[in-house]
Order: structure tokens, then C-alpha cells, then sequence
């Protein structure tokens, strides 16, 4: 009887940490207070062996992620397509709205991402959606299967997993 057989690269490397501040919004009529993390990621491919014998180039998937991973660094992360949170364009500046509270933001010190709260399973799905897309940009190979992991605090992870 034959072994079915697949492949799996991870790559977890300390460059794949970043401190962000964010708050997120729950239960329909909470918002979290400001506070930040310092984040862990880790990333895994899944596929076939190609012609060199590799599931993917380690050294590619490494500095790929590793530069989405650099861009969240030392950053506020805000929701961009939240129903909730409001993003409010001041030149230098992002007024950011939640009902009655509001702050203000350099814009150079945020990075407004395209989900609609940040919490940590959402920035999960963001950086691996991320990561295909700089791989399309790229010409490299689309896995069958990318899974991303964010630690937000010690022991507590998301995971997001996409398949082609």
C-alpha cells in the first residue's frame, strides 16, 4: 500500500516579531482601551516538491515575510474598513473616531490596514493575504496552502490558514 505523503515548510525566525499598539471593538458597543503587544509570527507553506526538491525557497519566504512583519514595527495599527472605528484623513495626522472618544495620530507612526478590527486572528489572515500578494508581485509559485501564526501574548495565538 503507498504512503500518502505531503510537505510542510515553517519558518519562525526572531525578525518576526513586532510591538504595535492597537484596540480593537467587541460585543457591538465596546472599544477597547489603547494599549499595545509585542507580537510573534510564524509562517508555514504547504505543496509539492518542485524541481529543486523544495516546498518553497526558505530564504525567500523568510525575507518576504520578514519585510510585511518590519512594516507593522513600532506602528499603531488601525481597522481601515471598520463599521465602528472611523479613520478621518487630517493631513499629517489620522483622527480616529469611536462614537464619542476620538484620538489623534501621526499618520507616518500608523499603518491602516484594509480589515475591519484588529484583532489578532485578523491580522493573521492579513499578513498571509499580504504574503501571496507579494509573492504574485514577485512571479514566485502560489502554495496550496499558506497558514500564519500570531502570538499577541505569551501562549495565546491566532492562526489563519488559506488554500488555493
Amino acid at each position: 500500500m503507498a504512503m500518502r505523503e505531503s510537505y510542510r515548510v515553517r519558518v519562525e525566525k526572531d525578525t518576526f516579531v513586532f510591538s504595535a499598539g492597537h484596540f480593537i471593538t467587541f460585543d457591538g458597543d465596546h472599544c477597547e482601551r489603547l494599549h499595545g503587544h509585542n507580537y510573534r509570527a510564524a509562517v508555514e507553506v504547504d505543496g509539492p516538491l518542485d524541481e529543486n526538491a523544495y516546498v518553497f525557497d526558505f530564504i525567500a519566504l523568510r525575507d518576504i515575510f520578514a519585510a510585511i512583519v518590519a512594516e507593522l514595527d513600532h506602528r499603531m495599527l488601525l481597522p481601515g474598513q471598520s463599521d465602528k472605528i472611523h479613520l478621518h484623513d487630517e493631513g499629517a495626522n489620522w483622527k480616529v473616531t469611536y462614537r464619542e472618544r476620538f484620538w489623534s495620530f501621526p499618520k507616518d507612526e500608523c499603518v491602516a490596514l484594509p480589515i475591519s478590527n484588529t484583532t489578532t486572528e485578523l491580522l493573521a489572515r492579513w499578513l498571509g493575504l499580504e504574503l501571496l500578494a507579494r509573492f504574485e508581485r514577485k512571479g514566485l509559485q502560489r502554495p496550496a496552502v499558506v497558514t500564519v501564526h500570531v502570538e499577541e501574548n505569551f501562549g495565546q495565538w491566532a492562526v489563519w490558514r488559506g488554500e488555493a
